[in-house]
């Protein structure tokens, strides 16, 4: 069956490597429809809506979407909301699955890292209930029985799969604090544990997220996958990206009830948009992670093969230490596919 992608390049590199990742995309699955659709602020401020209605019915319409940047302003604009939480909340895409590993010849702060971290998507902080009166705010941080059961299956799920593609035990720490935050973190940790008791020939550990954060950088070796509430896990990713290489490495999947939605970690990067020596990297993994959803894991692995070979040959972004242009790396990976 033929698959269709929204690809949604968003502002600044978004519009450089979302292309790039769609030309590979195309490369290793001719028969893949792609269609196109603007979202992001340039969008909000040229229509008066992040993500468009006839966008969000085209997404709902596709098999997955590949989404690029958002150049998000830092204070409240009334009437914008990202795109990528609006995606979230309204397809229920609840867990957050980004993927940490080390490549041949990057330079990193450890070597062989290989985890993942399983975010919850769509509760904690992140429902942005907020008020303020004078002098003082607060928000409203919602943690419920189902939404922490729907993560924690797809961590452990996942847990699996990585067991049987790697021979060996796998094992999932459950990050929390719930010693001080012992009614939200507790509800969260108990549901956790519950399902853990499904799934025997998972190893199973929890770890307070502050111990969690100064662990990754001691000794990231030691995790495998991390399943974290919203704001921590949004955190320890990008910690864990940061000891692996940086961002313009670290791909993610927002997976749930409705069109998974795929997309690199990093920003808009207005610094350098325009200019076309972003990393498309990231996006190219967020391409990797489709097809393993969709059941092409052969070509998921093609994929990162390429970009392991075009790795050693230094011919890299000016990120990686190299000089090569956007279309100078998509041209050496579509030469190794």
């Amino acid at each position: 069956m033929t698959k269709t992608v929204l690809a949604i390049p968003g502002d600044g590199i978004g519009q450089e490597v979302i292309p790039a990742a769609v030309r590979v995309l195309q490369a290793l699955l001719p028969s893949v429809r792609v269609n196109w659709a603007q979202a992001g602020w340039e969008t909000f401020v040229e229509t008066g809506r992040a993500l468009p209605s006839e966008v969000l019915a085209q997404a709902r319409a596709a098999d997955a979407v590949l989404f690029g940047a958002t150049a998000s302003p830092s204070g409240r604009v009334e009437g914008y909301t990202s795109p990528i939480l609006e995606f979230r909340q309204r397809f229920r895409l609840c867990a957050n699955l980004r993927p940490v590993r080390t490549w041949p010849a990057i330079r990193a702060l450890h070597n062989e890292i290989d985890l993942l971290i399983v975010r919850e998507n769509c509760e904690g902080l992140y429902i942005r209930e907020e008020q303020r009166e004078g002098e003082i705010a607060w928000a409203t941080r919602r943690v419920t029985q189902k939404g922490s059961r729907r993560v924690a299956e797809v961590a452990f799920q996942q847990a699996a799969h990585r067991a049987r593609a790697r021979g060996r035990v796998s094992k999932v720490t459950i990050i929390h604090k719930a010693n001080v935050l012992n009614v939200t973190d507790g509800l969260f940790r108990e549901v956790a544990l519950e399902v853990a008791r499904a799934y025997p020939h998972i190893a199973t550990e929890e770890r307070l997220v502050d111990a969690a954060a100064m662990l990754l950088v001691q000794s990231p070796q030691q995790f495998d996958v991390l399943l974290a509430p919203n704001l921590y896990g949004d955190i320890l990713s990008d910690e864990a990206a940061g000891l692996a290489g940086g961002l313009g490495l670290a791909p993610s999947a927002n997976i749930g009830e409705g069109t998974p939605v795929f997309e690199p970690v990093h920003g808009a990067a207005p610094d350098i948009a325009g200019q076309g020596i972003a990393n498309p990297m990231a996006a190219m993994l967020s391409v990797a992670l489709m097809l393993e959803t969709w059941g092409y894991p052969a070509l998921a692995q093609r994929l990162q093969d390429a970009l392991a070979q075009v790795l050693l040959t230094g011919r890299v972004t000016p990120d990686l230490g190299g000089a090569a242009t956007t279309e100078e790396f998509t041209q050496h990976v579509l030469q190794r596919l």
